[in-house]
């Protein structure tokens, strides 16, 4: 039986990588908070107090890895006012970057995902590889003439 692989590329800045991989894998609070992410869905808002009731850690301890996880633009966080019994009140939340995206799809199964985030996670990946592309093959010499050639030549096989 051949086993259907996924081949995952996630694009990590050079001089925080050990940085940004133990704060992700180093502890089973950022993978649970990334799969709470996705089990809300790929691009929508995480709320600070649904974490904090839904998973069975302290709430100091989810804070400080949500600090550790926006420090390192894993996630980005944001305020929104609300109102509740008649009260104004403040709202932290955070929603996944990018990158942060990228280490939540390492967790899912693709059945789980509707055809619109499909549609948004190919195009996301087809322009953070390409700007990748373009950028190393300034660096190497490589003419944007013959990438293009090459993706015409790769497209017309499909």
């Amino acid at each position: 039986m051949v086993e259907r692989l996924y081949p995952y590329v996630i694009f990590l800045p050079r001089e925080r990588k050990r940085r940004v991989l133990k704060a992700v894998f180093g502890s089973e609070v950022p993978v649970e908070i990334l799969r709470f992410a996705m089990r809300k869905g790929i691009f929508e808002k995480i709320y600070q107090k649904d974490l904090i009731s839904t998973l069975n850690y302290s709430n100091k301890t989810i804070i400080d890895h949500l600090k550790a996880l926006t420090e390192l633009t894993i996630l980005d966080e944001h305020i929104e006012k609300s109102e509740s019994s008649g009260r104004i009140v403040w709202v932290k939340y955070y929603t996944l970057t990018d990158l942060g995206r990228w280490f939540a799809l390492l967790l899912v199964e693709e059945e789980s995902l509707s055809d619109m985030e499909k549609r948004e996670i190919i195009m996301n990946a087809f322009r953070s590889y390409t700007r990748w592309v373009l950028e190393l093959s300034k660096r190497l010499g490589v003419g944007r003439e013959e990438l293009f050639r090459i993706l015409d030549e790769e497209v017309g096989m499909v």
